[in-house]
């Protein structure tokens, strides 16, 4: 599903994409992430699969730093 720039849930499609993507290059599930950013696994559920919530930055960085990635790369668009 492609999600158009105008669209006001643009960014958090590609973030959750992002997530998705480097979670499963670190070969962790929804659950080990979940654990290692003391969050809830349907809390990373909701944000890698198109479930518009909001989070907060503070949750964007956990996340990266988790997945031993730079916050900014999280935000990429996808090819």
């Amino acid at each position: 599903m492609m999600v158009s720039k105008e669209d006001n849930n643009y960014i958090y499609f590609w973030v959750g994409k992002n997530i998705k993507k480097y979670r499963k290059l670190k070969g962790l599930t929804q659950n080990e992430l979940a654990q290692k950013c003391n969050l809830s696994k349907g809390y990373i559920s909701d944000i890698e699969n198109n479930t518009f919530k909001t989070f907060s930055l503070n949750t964007l960085y956990l996340i990266a730093k988790n997945l031993d990635v730079h916050i900014r790369q999280l935000f990429d668009d996808l090819p």
